[in-house]
């Protein structure tokens, strides 16, 4: 069985078509606070990931939430 892929909020935005600036504001946030949970997600709240899950439309389950340079070291793993 295959796993679900997931992808990170970064990608998420630029999927959905959304600068970092475009977003924030869609979320009622700082620019800088987005970028922050591009970098690393693993304490973003419940409430803000149904909120990108509903911005970005992309089924929360297939986001992901940590350290994105961890992620970015799974995949390499996996390829290899």
């Amino acid at each position: 069985m295959m796993d679900k892929v997931q992808i990170t909020l970064e990608a998420a935005r630029h999927n959905a078509g959304y600068s970092q600036k475009q977003a924030a504001a869609h979320l009622g946030i700082h620019y800088q606070t987005l970028a922050a949970w591009e970098r690393d997600s693993s304490n973003v709240g419940i409430k803000t990931i149904e909120r990108l899950s509903q911005l970005y439309q992309i089924p929360k389950d297939y986001l992901f939430f940590g350290n994105k340079n961890e992620f970015i070291r799974s995949l390499r793993q996996q390829a290899n």
